[in-house]
C-alpha cells in the first residue's frame, strides 16, 4: 500500500514538473512572439525587413529562372545520348542486322521460267518486303543496353518505320504495345497534376517546340530521325504538353558505311525536370535558410537603430508635453554612430533648453525681488509726503523719489537689454569682426569721455599672426558692449588719477578634445581694490554688485552677467583674478600675507578659421 502511495505521488510530481516546464515554455514563447511583434510595429523595421528580403527575393526567382544549371545539365545529358547512341548503335549494326549475303530464291519464279531464261538475284530480291535490321536479334539486345538508362530507345529501319520501342517491348516477346492516354484527355487530372504542369510551362523557354508522339508512325516525322538515316546524327530539345523538357538523340545504324536504320534515344518525361527539381529545391532551402538569418539580422539591425529612435522620440514628446518637471533624453553617446550622436545632441539641447527654463524663471525671481524693492520704497515716500508738513522732510523724500524713479529706469532698461541678448544672438548671423579695431574705437570712446576722474586709459596690442589679423566670427555690437563694460568696470573702481591697461595678443587655449585652438586674449587691468576672495565668480550672476562706496542702487549689477552671456555664445571664455605682487599675472588664491596690486579681467575669444 505504501509503494503505491509513493508512485502515485512521483507520477503526480512528474506530471506538475511537465506542467510547470510547459508554462515556462510557452510564457518564454510568447514573450519572443510580443518581442517579434513590438520590433515590427515599427515602420522603420518593416522596410528593413521587406527590403533585405525583397532582395533577396529577387535574387532567387533569378537563381529559379535564369539559372546556367539547367543549360549545362542538357548539354551534357545530350553528350551523354549521343555516346550512348553510338555505342547502342555499334552493337545494333554488329550483331543484328539482315544477313544480305545469303542467296534468296523464290520457286514460283523457277517454274515460270522460259528455256534458256536465268534467275536475277536483283529480281528475285524484294527490298521493300524485307527488314534492314533482324528485329529477333535487337530485342534483347536493346533491352539490355537500355533498360539500366532510364532512356527510351527506338529502332526505325532505312525507310523510317519503326521496329522496335523499348518502352513497349515485353520482357519474354518483341511484341509492340501503345498506350492509350486517357479518355478525359487533361480533365482527368488533378487539380494539383494542373497547376504543377502550369508552372513547369511558365517557366520553361518558350522557344521550345513541342513534343508530340508519333507511336507506330513514320520515324521521318521527327527531323533527327530523318537526319540519322542520311548518315548524320542530331539532337533536339523538346517540351511535352505537361512542360517537361525532352531531349532526343538520333544516330544512325550502319555497316560497311551502308545505312540500316535509325536509332533514336530520348529521355523520359521529367527525368530532366526532376533534376532540376531537386536543384531547385537545394536553392529554396538555402533561400529559407538566408531568409531566416536575414530576418534576425534585420531585426536586430532594426533594433540597434528603430528601437533607440523610437525611445529617443517618445522622451523628446515627453519633453514637449512637460509630465515631468525634467525628463531625461536615453544616452546612447557611447555609440561610436550617428544615434549615439544624435542621443548626445538631444541630451545637450534638452539640458540646454531646462537650463534656460530655469535661468529664465531665476531672471524672473530676480527681476521681481530687484524691482520690488524701490518700488517699495518709492510707495512707501510717496505715501508718506502728504502728510509731512516740514519742507526739509519733503524736500528728502523728493530725493527719495527721484532716486528710485531712476535706479527703476536703469532696472528696466538693463533688464530689457538682458531678455532680448539671447533672441537676439540667436537670429543674428554672425560676420568676421577685427577685434583690433572694435577695441580701438571702445578705447578711443572712453579716453574722449572725461569723467573728471582723471583716469587714463591705454591699449597695447601685440604683433599677431599677418595670415589672421584679429579676426573672429562674431557680432561687433555686442562685443563693443563686452569691452565697454570691462573698461568702465575697471574704471569705476580705480581711484582717481589711476590707470586702466587694455592688453590685446594672441593666445592658443584647450579645446574639449584637448587640441590646442587658435585665439586672441583681451586682459583688463586696474589698479582698485581688487575683488573679494569670494566673488571671482559671483560677480558674474545677475544683480549682484558690490559697491559700498559709491551708495545703493547706483548700478543695477547686470554689466558683467551680461558680458558673460555674450562671450559664452561667441564660444568663448571670460574669468576674473586679482594681480597681487606674488603673482603679478593675476591668481583667484590670495594668501593672507600677500598684497593685492588690483583686478584683473581675462577674455578669451577663438580666431575665425
Amino acid at each position: 500500500m505504501t509503494v503505491t502511495i509513493d508512485n502515485e505521488h512521483g507520477v503526480a510530481e512528474t506530471q506538475a514538473r511537465q506542467k510547470r516546464i510547459g508554462r515556462a515554455a510557452s510564457v518564454r514563447f510568447a514573450r519572443l512572439t510580443r518581442a517579434i511583434q513590438s520590433r515590427l510595429s515599427s515602420s522603420l523595421t518593416r522596410r528593413i525587413v521587406v527590403l533585405n528580403l525583397g532582395g533577396l527575393v529577387a535574387l532567387l526567382g533569378g537563381f529559379l529562372y535564369l539559372n546556367q544549371f539547367r543549360e549545362g545539365l542538357i548539354d551534357a545529358r545530350v553528350q551523354s545520348l549521343q555516346t550512348q547512341g553510338e555505342i547502342i548503335a555499334a552493337a545494333i549494326a554488329a550483331s543484328a542486322t539482315v544477313d544480305t549475303d545469303a542467296i534468296t530464291i523464290d520457286p514460283e519464279k523457277l517454274l515460270r521460267l522460259a528455256p534458256g531464261e536465268s534467275y536475277s538475284l536483283a529480281e528475285g530480291s524484294q527490298p521493300s518486303m524485307e527488314f534492314s535490321l533482324n528485329p529477333e536479334r535487337i530485342g534483347p539486345l536493346l533491352r539490355r543496353l537500355v533498360s539500366p538508362t532510364r532512356t527510351r530507345a527506338r529502332i526505325y529501319d532505312r525507310d523510317g518505320y519503326l521496329l522496335l520501342d523499348s518502352r513497349s517491348v515485353t520482357g519474354r516477346s518483341n511484341i509492340l504495345r501503345f498506350e492509350l492516354g486517357p479518355a478525359g484527355g487533361a480533365e482527368s487530372s488533378s487539380y494539383l497534376e494542373q497547376a504543377i504542369n502550369a508552372l513547369r510551362r511558365w517557366t520553361r523557354r518558350p522557344e521550345l517546340p513541342l513534343y508530340e508522339d508519333i507511336g507506330a508512325g513514320n520515324g521521318k516525322a521527327y527531323p533527327e530521325v530523318a537526319a540519322a538515316l542520311t548518315g548524320g546524327a542530331l539532337s533536339v530539345v523538346r517540351a511535352n504538353a505537361k512542360g517537361e523538357t525532352i531531349i532526343s538523340v538520333a544516330v544512325p545504324v550502319q555497316r560497311f558505311r551502308s545505312v540500316r536504320g535509325a536509332l533514336l534515344l530520348s529521355t523520359l518525361g521529367g527525368d530532366i525536370d526532376a533534376i532540376l527539381a531537386q536543384e531547385r529545391w537545394g536553392i529554396i532551402r538555402i533561400f529559407l535558410v538566408s531568409a531566416g538569418v536575414m530576418l534576425l539580422l534585420s531585426l536586430f539591425f532594426a533594433g540597434t537603430i528603430a528601437e533607440p529612435m523610437r525611445r529617443l522620440a517618445e522622451a523628446a514628446e515627453r519633453v514637449r508635453r512637460g509630465v515631468k518637471s525634467r525628463q531625461e533624453i536615453p544616452d546612447f553617446s557611447q555609440r561610436q554612430d550617428e544615434i549615439g550622436h544624435l542621443s548626445g545632441a538631444l541630451r545637450d539641447m534638452t539640458r540646454a533648453l531646462y537650463n534656460r527654463i530655469e535661468a529664465i524663471e531665476h531672471f524672473a525671481a530676480d527681476v521681481a525681488h530687484e524691482l520690488k524693492n524701490p518700488l517699495t520704497s518709492l510707495r512707501s515716500a510717496v505715501e508718506t509726503l502728504p502728510i509731512v508738513k516740514d519742507e526739509n522732510a519733503r524736500s528728502r523724500l523728493l530725493t527719495i523719489i527721484k532716486h528710485d524713479v531712476g535706479r527703476l529706469d536703469r532696472l528696466i532698461s538693463d533688464i530689457s537689454d538682458a531678455s532680448r541678448l539671447d533672441a537676439e544672438l540667436a537670429r543674428a548671423d554672425m560676420d568676421i569682426v577685427d577685434v583690433a579695431g572694435v577695441l580701438k574705437t571702445v578705447v578711443g570712446m572712453a579716453q574722449d569721455v572725461d569723467r573728471g576722474d582723471g583716469v587714463t586709459i591705454t591699449l597695447d596690442i601685440q604683433p599677431a599672426d599677418p595670415r589672421r589679423r584679429w579676426r573672429i566670427l562674431g557680432h561687433d555690437s555686442r562685443l563693443a558692449q563686452v569691452f565697454d563694460n570691462l573698461i568702465a568696470n575697471a574704471r569705476s573702481f580705480s581711484a582717481e588719477g589711476g590707470d586702466v591697461r587694455v592688453l590685446l595678443r594672441p593666445e592658443q587655449a584647450m579645446g574639449p578634445g584637448g587640441q590646442p585652438i587658435d585665439g586672441y586674449e583681451i586682459i583688463v587691468d586696474d589698479d582698485g581694490p581688487g575683488i573679494p576672495a569670494h566673488a571671482f565668480e559671483r560677480i558674474f550672476e545677475r544683480f549682484y554688485t558690490d559697491r559700498p562706496e559709491q551708495g545703493f542702487g547706483q548700478n543695477s549689477g547686470l554689466g558683467l552677467s551680461i558680458s558673460r552671456q555674450i562671450v559664452e555664445a561667441h564660444n568663448g571664455r571670460i574669468r576674473a583674478m586679482n594681480r597681487t605682487r606674488a603673482e603679478p599675472e593675476g591668481t583667484d588664491e590670495i594668501e593672507p600675507d600677500d598684497v593685492v596690486l588690483g583686478a584683473r579681467f581675462v577674455l578669451w575669444l577663438p580666431a575665425a578659421r
